[in-house]
């Protein structure tokens, strides 16, 4: 008997891209928590990696505006369908100082996403998939001292302290409100951004991610 292989998209931004900041490429595929957590499903699930550096979840970027992951994600949703789940991780990009943001406002956008994708794919597959949540690492005060430093400043690091709380709240409402299958985790709990940047994963907190949600998503798939 063959048994359907499992489809997962995970939509992100440089932390599910993989960025490497102790270079500024990229990890390796078995280095990133999509390409882990790959391994760690084993056969029977397929792993697409949706990661972009500095996308957005509810501003759009000034000089970049296809950062914003708004317009982008129903062609995303469209080429990959059949979904059976998608695990869902943004917000960091969003609390800079060009966007002046609140994790409310960030939390609100995560919600119009989720909206957005339910409503999309119960049209074009015929069905929801299950939702993974997962709300950024915190931002520490070194990311100041990075490259991209001048576009965080410390309000932005307080702000990503709440924003694990804002998001919960957001999925928590979605899934209240239409009973579509929703699940939430947040990583802030469970991983420190490097010490290189204060922003991205090292490669052990890309797979202390990926184990996190491999756990969360094989209870529910």
């Amino acid at each position: 008997m063959t048994h359907k292989t499992k489809t997962i998209l995970c939509y992100g931004d440089s932390n599910t891209f993989g960025f490497d900041p102790s270079n500024c490429l990229r990890y390796p595929e078995d280095i990133r928590w999509p390409g882990v957590l790959r391994e760690i499903l084993g056969d029977g699930y397929r792993i697409i990696e949706e990661g972009c550096n500095g996308r957005t979840v509810a501003y759009a970027p000034l000089e970049e505006s296809w950062k914003d992951g708004r317009p982008y994600l129903k062609a995303c949703l469209n080429s990959h369908k059949p979904l059976d789940a998608i695990v869902l991780m943004l917000g960091s990009n969003d609390l800079k100082k060009e966007f002046n943001a609140t994790p409310e406002s960030i939390a609100k956008g995560i919600g119009e996403m989720l909206h957005t994708m339910a409503d999309f794919l119960e049209e074009k597959q015929g069905s929801v998939p299950y939702i993974l949540v997962v709300s950024p690492p915190e931002i520490k005060e070194g990311v100041f001292s990075a490259a991209f430093g001048p576009e965080f400043d410390m309000d932005g690091v307080i702000k990503s302290r709440a924003l694990g709380a804002a998001i919960e709240m957001a999925a928590f409402e979605y899934a209240q409100s239409t009973e579509n299958p929703c699940g939430f985790l947040d990583a802030a709990r469970i991983v420190q951004p490097s010490a290189e940047d204060s922003l991205h994963l090292s490669p052990e907190g890309h797979r202390t991610l990926a184990n996190a949600i491999a756990q969360t998503l094989k209870a529910f798939l």
